[in-house]
């Protein structure tokens, strides 16, 4: 079959558009999935919260993250109004987003949401390393892991902890139960009766990546031993 110069570049042409359109079209159908089948959020309690660290260890832990990197920080901030004397706890992970910046700004398709989960995840086997996702993300909670050079954080410990049918190893080891995990999808699930129940918030809401990592506002926390 010939080809004249116009078919050519008509090909060509419709080529170059499958090729952009695809991350977006892909998170479209991943999103259209999740909303029918497993949607995993988590809630964090901060006023159960006392910064312990308990679970950032646990999370090194269970995925092997090496020093100097972290899937997961609780980060401790002045609580407003008394000077400084008590201190907040805020968890700084994933967001797991409905419209996740990093999987449309994946080059190779290696950031992807899970159609079956609603994790926001990273194929390794195709990441090449490239930090366009560690930008794009509003959060920053992205790094490249210092063994596989590639893009990791993260996954609600979708490979270790959920593969075996438990929670995120986060979420077990918490003393103070600040934590809780589940399907949103699920009315009856112990996550979705704890937002209904309780006054909750999202971080960056504004910004439209739809983050499913609830919080409980803190009020109060921790005696900051530095202040008198």
């Amino acid at each position: 079959m010939r080809y004249t110069r116009r078919k050519l570049i008509q090909r060509l042409t419709a080529c170059s558009v499958l090729l952009l359109t695809d991350p977006p079209l892909r998170l479209v159908l991943a999103r259209e999935n999740v909303a029918t089948g497993i949607r995993y959020a988590m809630l964090h309690d901060e006023t159960l919260c006392i910064g312990c660290q308990a679970c950032v260890a646990a999370c090194r832990k269970v995925n092997r993250v090496p020093d100097g990197v972290s899937r997961l920080q609780v980060l401790a901030n002045p609580a407003p109004g008394d000077n400084g004397k008590t201190r907040q706890f805020f968890r700084r992970s994933c967001q797991h987003c409905d419209n996740p910046p990093c999987v449309t700004a994946c080059p190779t398709g290696a950031s992807y949401k899970d159609p079956a989960t609603g994790i926001v995840d990273v194929n390794h086997q195709r990441c090449i390393g490239c930090r366009y996702c560690l930008a794009a993300c509003p959060y920053h909670v992205r790094f490249i892991h210092p063994v596989s050079l590639t893009a990791d954080k993260c996954n609600f410990c979708r490979d270790s902890e959920l593969a075996q049918g438990r929670l995120p190893a986060c979420v077990q080891i918490c003393p103070m139960k600040a934590l809780t995990f589940g399907n949103l999808n699920d009315p009856d699930s112990a996550i979705s009766q704890a937002i209904r129940s309780k006054v909750v918030y999202r971080s960056k809401l504004y910004l439209g990546t739809g983050p499913n990592v609830y919080r409980v506002a803190g009020k109060q926390g921790e005696i900051n031993p530095n202040r008198s």
